[in-house]
């Protein structure tokens, strides 16, 4: 059954088994900014699952349940929630544009550093995703440093605009993007917002398909019960490439974690990255 979700609610699990002393409910603090972390038992090295919150949000909800645990945690990843910057208007996202006051790539980029400093983590197994401002962060953060990554999933967000990136990261990256059909807030075509554009998911697809060499039309098309999968691997010279639509609006479907770690996991299997 599709939920879509505006606000999620998460309940707070028990303390983690951290390597440092911030969490569970302080956020780990570095020069320019903040990030939630939880980190399973064992030795490692763990892969790692960035998760980049929405508009209004905060990285916390990687502490609780739901499926970020069940399908990560509970499988052996560390899972991350970067804090956005806050803006001059005090609102706590993810721009993911020109004119965003940080640099969140770098940021990004800083906060494997500082995992690393304390952690056992697989710098070869570094996946990232986001809903909404999130999904389009994890769509520049790969568009500009998917070297880092081995596989991105967005959720409701396309890569914005004006967005100077030419995407090279997207080359060898495994994409997948999950969308709500009657998704009104960010529809597939994007819409205008002042001075800048949400980005449409039909382009920011077309780029990671021509960043790996795919063809226009997809490989293979499944219509499932809850869902509506296109995805684009045997055609493609480099990482496969999926859109996986549900019937609801701006949200994402229940078990799209799911979704997401099948298709980490396979691009793993396969070799990818």
């Amino acid at each position: 059954m599709i939920r879509p979700i505006l606000i999620a609610t998460f309940t707070l699990a028990a303390p983690m088994a951290m390597a440092n002393d911030c969490g569970p409910d302080a956020p780990c603090t570095i020069a320019n900014g903040e990030y939630h972390m939880r980190v399973p038992a064992g030795d490692g090295p763990h892969p790692v699952m960035i998760w980049f919150h929405g508009h209004r949000g905060n990285g916390k909800p990687v502490l609780g349940g739901g499926g970020l645990e069940q399908d990560f945690f509970d499988n052996g990843y560390v899972v991350v929630g970067p804090n956005g910057a806050i803006s001059d208007q005090s609102v706590r996202s993810y721009p993911a544009r020109e004119g965003a006051p940080r640099d969140d790539v770098k940021f990004t980029l800083d906060v494997l550093d500082d995992i690393e400093n304390t952690v056992a983590i697989d710098r070869d197994r570094i996946y990232v995703s986001g809903f909404s401002a999130g999904g389009s962060m994890a769509w520049l953060l790969a568009c500009e440093a998917g070297e880092h990554f081995a596989g991105m999933v967005s959720v409701a967000g396309a890569l914005r605009s004006p967005n100077p990136t030419e995407c090279a990261g997207l080359t060898d990256l495994p994409v997948m993007q999950i969308h709500g059909f009657s998704d009104a807030q960010v529809p597939f075509e994007g819409r205008a917002i002042g001075n800048w554009h949400q980005g449409s998911i039909w382009d920011s697809l077309e780029r990671a398909r021509d960043a790996n060499g795919c063809r226009t039309n997809p490989d293979n098309i499944t219509i499932g019960e809850d869902v509506r999968t296109r995805t684009w691997d045997a055609s493609c010279s480099g990482a496969p490439v999926s859109l996986v639509v549900h019937d609801g609006g701006h949200g994402w479907p229940s078990g799209w974690t799911g979704y997401a770690y099948e298709f980490f996991e396979k691009a793993a299997a396969r070799g990818v990255k």
